[in-house]
């Protein structure tokens, strides 16, 4: 992950899991803070802007954001997000559950001193160490 003087880029997915829907065209994916701590973090970088450029041309519609601050969540609805929907799309099971890890590799930054990039950099150190 590329480093900042001050800040460190993660994969959101080591802030948060996710839980997933979809409805014909449409998508929902919850983003939910393991740490409630994290839930203004998440909120500042995970913007519907960002969502948007994230997915790219998967997405053709809008992306709205809802934020569920008494669970520590961020519910994404995006539009159009399904090749016309489970029933209709000719790709295999892109839908729901793995256009959440999509948006869970999403990198955000956070203080060099968040216990996640700790757990960040050691994984590394052991991935490092058992590729020797």
């Amino acid at each position: 992950m590329p480093e900042t003087e001050s800040k460190v880029a993660l994969p959101l997915y080591d802030l948060a899991h996710a839980r997933a829907g979809d409805k014909g065209d449409t998508l929902s994916i919850c983003v939910i803070a393991y740490d409630r701590a994290d839930y203004a973090l998440i909120g500042e970088q995970a913007t519907p802007e960002r969502v948007a450029a994230h997915f790219g041309d998967d997405v053709k519609g809008a992306v709205r954001r809802y934020d569920l601050p008494r669970l520590g969540a961020y519910n994404f609805v995006l539009e159009q997000a399904l090749a016309g929907g489970v029933s209709k799309a000719l790709t295999l099971d892109t839908h729901g559950k793995a256009k959440s890890g999509t948006l869970l590799a999403m990198t955000v930054e956070v203080p060099q001193d968040h216990p996640a990039a700790a757990r960040n950099a050691e994984d590394r150190r052991a991935e490092d160490t058992s590729s020797k």
